[in-house]
């Protein structure tokens, strides 16, 4: 390597790092959360910090990913791999991280949850909640971006709860 592209030479006189001329500086970034390892989905900061229970000054200008493994406890974690926050950290029980209990809401936006859902198929044989939701986004009411800890629409979720408990 020559002396202008060796990061452990001596930095030039003048210069603030050994940094290339021109270069930006190399941040590291990861989609994989720190706890659990597996890749995270993208989601907004305006999300997060709608989610949180904890002081704002915490959150840092890093693009969050939301965690979807049921079994860690990380919601969201900054790309930078400098933080994470987990399910106590966080205003609403998260449907990813409980998604067996009856009571934790899939919906946010119109309040469904696995049990509301679930007695409607044992009752009438079918649901009505994706209708319901559809019709609630086509009237301009949804807030899945800042109200759903996942930081996206629910329907996806909502087909796949009926789909099991349908075949169950």
């Amino acid at each position: 390597m020559s002396e202008s592209t060796d990061c452990c030479a001596p930095a030039e006189s003048g210069a603030d790092s050994c940094q290339l001329p021109g270069a930006s500086p190399q941040v590291k970034t990861t989609d994989k959360c720190p706890l659990c390892g597996r890749k995270g989905k993208g989601v907004g900061g305006q999300t997060v910090k709608a989610m949180l229970s904890i002081s704002l000054a915490h959150v840092t200008h890093e693009p969050y990913l939301f965690c979807r493994t049921s079994s860690c406890p990380v919601v969201y974690f900054s790309a930078d791999g400098q933080q994470y926050f987990t399910v106590g950290q966080v205003r609403e029980r998260v449907y990813q991280k409980e998604p067996h209990a009856d009571d934790v809401l899939v919906c946010y936006c119109f309040r469904h949850s696995l049990g509301s859902i679930r007695r409607e198929i044992e009752t009438v044989g079918k649901s009505s909640v994706p209708d319901a939701i559809s019709a609630g986004i086509k009237a301009g009411q949804c807030a899945c971006d800042i109200r759903n800890p996942q930081g996206s629409c629910c329907l996806g979720n909502v087909h796949a709860i009926i789909t099991r408990l349908q075949a169950s």
